[in-house]
């Protein structure tokens, strides 16, 4: 285990540091314009510490990616205090994970990785880090809990741990009894910046995957997909026909992606990928990540009422993944006509025409509808729909005039339903929105 370094060169101004101004504060462009004025004073250096561990004789350090993210130049202290400096072989900033060469002409003592998939809630495991720059502190606990999601990145996964974890610990590893390396240490749940038993290491597994791509490929390589996915929620589920909320509801398909060349369809409920059941939205990323690039898996979905499978020969992963969709701008006032009223649902929609483009900044291709009221407090405007969003599908039907939409809502009650499905396009993308029905509409 090592203690890690690093050192950033950072811009300053004469005179006096820069005030911590709240964003929006009234006072927020004055400081800006003051400051871009001053002139620049001499580069300083900032200096933050962490932890890591050599997995290989040769000298590959494993730590964090957040503990050399931008850093001018590394230090791996070793246990003997001997200094030495170290490059970044590559970085998994979604994962927190950074591999590091020293150079050295000995070979050092090493750690293995153990299988954290055979850990166990309550198993006893050791944590050693350079907390507050006091390197080579052993900190003990239990794993409290497995496959945590801190919203850090898409592929949370954690190990929570209740052995003490600090400033410093970040990057180092964390032990099994048997020696073997089944984390790495990496984030705290605080709010006083300190341990109170709540800490979170990536699991051993996960890492092991990152670590081996960069080795062999100076970056880390995933298996795509390529679409945009959402939860499905109880109303969701009631208006597919579905028994009960899981997996995951496909709200874009990215043209030329695996998906699509495979035929998934915006509407889609991935249930099951690769053999595996898809309980829940946020672990289909990660199944798909852990599968072989160039792999071809059966992927079960639920489509207008029934279970299909479809076969994905899975890509890999482009740098940069977004949909493309433009956004809309929000209007000031609503139009005083609309011709579909679902007033129950707190909804008004419109034809999508000249004027409506004009108010509501659509493109001259917009199809669906547009949505020209919606009552504050009602079942639309909780779910966060807004005036100028426009509605494509009614209970993943097509819709193109106002009274396609009172038809399909109307079709959706007298069946029974209990809320119904619309498919919207507006700030946030394409997405699925679920209105319940109130009793009497």
């Amino acid at each position: 285990v090592v203690n890690i370094s690093t050192t950033q060169e950072v811009k300053g101004h004469k005179g006096m540091p820069r005030p911590q101004v709240p964003e929006g504060s009234p006072f927020e462009d004055f400081f800006k314009k003051f400051f871009e004025q001053m002139p620049e004073g001499p580069p300083r250096k900032a200096t933050s510490l962490g932890s890591g561990f050599i997995i290989d004789p040769s000298g590959l350090v494993v730590t964090n990616s957040h503990v050399v993210k931008k850093a001018d130049s590394i230090r791996v202290i070793l246990q003997d205090d001997t200094a030495l400096e170290a490059e970044v072989v590559g970085r998994d900033p979604k994962l927190d994970v950074a591999l590091l060469r020293v150079d050295t002409d000995r070979e050092l003592p090493s750690v293995e990785f153990g299988d954290s998939g055979k850990t166990r809630v309550g198993d006893w495991v050791l944590a050693i880090g350079n907390p507050f720059g006091l390197g080579g502190t052993v900190t003990a606990g239990i794993v409290s809990a497995r496959a945590r999601d801190i919203n850090a990145g898409p592929y949370d996964s954690f190990i929570q741990t209740d052995a003490a974890i600090n400033r410093g610990h970040s990057g180092g590893p964390m032990f099994n009894m048997d020696g073997r390396v089944i984390g790495i240490n990496t984030a705290i749940l605080s709010p006083s910046g300190g341990s109170i038993g709540i800490g979170f290491a990536i699991p051993a597994n996960q890492a092991k995957a990152s670590i081996k791509d960069i080795r062999e490929y100076g970056r880390v390589r995933r298996a795509w997909l390529g679409v945009r996915i959402q939860s499905v929620s109880e109303e969701i589920a009631n208006s597919l026909g579905l028994d009960a909320a899981h997996g995951a509801l496909v709200a874009d398909v990215k043209a030329g992606s695996p998906a699509a060349e495979a035929g998934l369809k915006v509407g889609d409920v991935i249930l099951a990928f690769d053999g595996r059941k898809v309980p829940e939205m946020r672990e289909l990323p990660r199944m798909v990540a852990e599968s072989p690039i160039g792999e071809a898996v059966p992927v079960k979905v639920w489509r207008d009422g029934t279970r299909e499978t479809l076969e994905v020969t899975l890509g890999e992963m482009p740098e940069k993944t977004g949909m493309g969709q433009k956004e809309q701008k929000a209007p000031e006032k609503a139009p005083e006509k609309a011709d579909g009223r679902l007033d129950k649902l707190g909804l008004r929609v419109a034809a999508i025409d000249a004027e409506a483009r004009q108010r509501f900044d659509l493109p001259a291709d917009a199809s669906g509808v547009v949505v020209t009221d919606v009552a504050a407090g009602s079942p639309a405007g909780r779910k966060g729909v807004r005036p100028g969003d426009r509605v494509l599908e009614v209970n993943q039907q097509s819709v193109a005039t106002p009274d396609d939409v009172v038809a399909q809502v109307k079709r959706a009650r007298e069946a029974g339903r209990k809320s119904v499905l619309f498919l919207i396009q507006g700030n946030k993308g394409l997405r699925f929105v679920a209105l319940k029905l109130p009793k009497g509409e």
